[in-house]
């Protein structure tokens, strides 16, 4: 069911649509495709940055059709519309990532200091390989060298609300995606 297309108020900001819930499925199934056939043989695990993630999570592993395990791990790096600069390891990883193929699920790649920050932590626990996998990439603004090997769409650099991307905590729920207007 395709959900009302209305602009929405968060906070003193005023969204407009963007993306409709059919779009972004559009754009998950073809993810989980390329995820399916990078995979194939093997037991991937899936590791949910949250909270932005989730629900990009849950609706790519509805179409992931090899073996695979998920955790979930909780950084952050933004104040507001804008990247802090920083990033903070809040939740840690429990399992053992040895010799695994870990799939790093993130809503959105900008800057790319959050997947930085993952690839030095995952490292050193020797993986077999790290790959990301997000819906949204702004190549415009991403800053690091790390390849982005899964990616749903690409868009501006605009502030973008929905389907799991937050305003100071509200609008995650929204099943579509909205831009700030300007």
């Amino acid at each position: 069911m395709e959900s009302q297309r209305t602009s929405v108020t968060l906070h003193d900001k005023t969204f407009r649509p963007f993306l409709s819930e059919a779009h972004i499925q559009e754009a998950v199934v073809r993810v989980a495709q390329h995820v399916n056939q990078h995979y194939f043989g093997q037991v991937p695990l899936f590791l949910s940055v949250l909270n932005g993630s989730f629900m990009f999570t849950s609706d790519l592993l509805k179409h992931i059709q090899v073996p695979c395990e998920v955790s979930f791990v909780k950084m952050a790096s933004y104040h507001g519309t804008s990247s802090s600069g920083q990033v903070k390891h809040l939740i840690g990883l429990d399992e053992a990532i040895a010799g695994r193929h870990v799939v790093v699920v993130e809503d959105i790649v900008d800057t790319g200091l959050t997947i930085e920050h993952l690839f030095n932590l995952l490292e050193p626990m020797q993986p077999a390989s790290i790959e990301v996998a997000t819906l949204l990439f702004k190549p415009k603004a991403y800053q690091r060298s790390r390849p982005i090997k899964f990616v749903g769409l690409e868009v501006g650099n605009e502030f973008l609300v929905g389907y799991g991307l937050d305003y100071n905590g509200r609008g995650r729920n929204l099943p579509d995606l909205y831009i700030v207007n300007s």
